[in-house]
């Protein structure tokens, strides 16, 4: 497929998803809609293809990707899993928990799927057209968010074309995202540790109910995992947090009793702030003020995904 100045739009339907797979068999790129947000899909078993997503990103080479599978025999033949992985599979998947797992060895992934590491992140997603892709195509799919590297993540198609353009060669246009966040990551360590490396849509207390103890603090600077970068998720304009007011140059994002010019959620459900979280990031970037103020948001539960990635867009 020549690449021209947008992507191949194909409906989430049976006939745009064999498409979709039939592009992935061939190498290319396809955004797909997940649970979580868009991602960008390429076949994670040929280094070429690994390759194109971090071209079409701009993503720096040493961050790993998330690599999404069909069911947990298809991640039994890429990484090992203990007796813990398997109470977390049961628990969460299909869902929005990544597990960061010792790889198998010979495991048919791209060695850039891993960024070199010991380790590989694995996830299999809920949504029925990406686990319809995944089917269709037959093959482990690398997939991180369908947007430039370091920018807002995409929760609808139109957000994939803005960003990405020509970079991607179709779009299975599955409306939009319902959690609004990127999955949860896990790693898990030796001697019955575990580590929260990325907060998302499953609250750490779900994830220490399954495993006991709780997640031990991430110190090393060593990027294991998607969505570890100091600076991610951002709108290209400063962001300030925590604004009760707005000042007069500020597009203020509310929430609750902070109305602002558009609110995440004017009830303070934060179920319904992470849904909208992206997509107003993405409504202040357009705005014509040139910065942008967001209204403080509780840490309890999914708010602290929420606030994870505000910090990170503020940076």
């Amino acid at each position: 497929m020549e690449h021209t100045s947008q992507p191949e739009m194909l409906e989430a339907c049976p006939a745009g998803i064999e498409a979709a797979a039939r592009l992935l068999r061939e190498g290319r790129l396809v955004a797909v809609p997940t649970e979580t947000v868009y991602g960008l899909s390429a076949r994670a078993d040929r280094d070429e293809s690994v390759a194109a997503i971090y071209r079409a990103k701009g993503r720096p080479s040493f961050n790993p990707l998330i690599v999404h599978v069909e069911h947990l025999a298809s991640a039994q033949m890429l990484a090992e899993f203990d007796e813990r992985a398997l109470a977390l599979a049961e628990a969460f998947w299909p869902g929005a928990l990544t597990m960061v797992l010792p790889l198998r060895e010979g495991a048919p992934v791209a060695a850039a799927v891993t960024a070199g590491l010991s380790t590989i992140a694995l996830r299999c997603p809920a949504h029925p057209v990406m686990r319809a892709v995944i089917t269709a195509t037959g093959l482990p799919i690398a997939a991180p968010s369908a947007n430039r590297s370091g920018g807002v993540s995409p929760t609808e198609a139109g957000h994939v074309v803005a960003s990405l353009g020509a970079n991607v060669d179709a779009v299975v246009d599955g409306g939009a995202c319902e959690a609004g966040l990127e999955s949860t990551i896990v790693a898990l360590r030796d001697g019955g540790r575990w580590q929260i490396l990325r907060p998302g849509p499953i609250a750490e207390d779900r994830i220490a109910a399954v495993l006991g103890g709780a997640s031990e603090p991430v110190t090393s600077q060593a990027i294991e995992a998607p969505g570890q970068l100091a600076s991610h998720y951002a709108p290209g304009k400063p962001v300030r947090l925590d604004a009760i007011e707005a000042e007069a140059d500020e597009f203020h994002i509310g929430f609750g009793a902070v109305a602002g010019e558009v609110t995440l959620s004017a009830s303070g459900d934060l179920i319904e702030a992470a849904s909208r979280l992206y997509a107003l990031l993405h409504a202040g970037a357009a705005a014509a003020q040139p910065r942008i103020a967001v209204a403080p948001i509780p840490e309890g539960d999914i708010g602290a995904a929420i606030n994870d990635r505000l910090r990170r867009a503020a940076a």
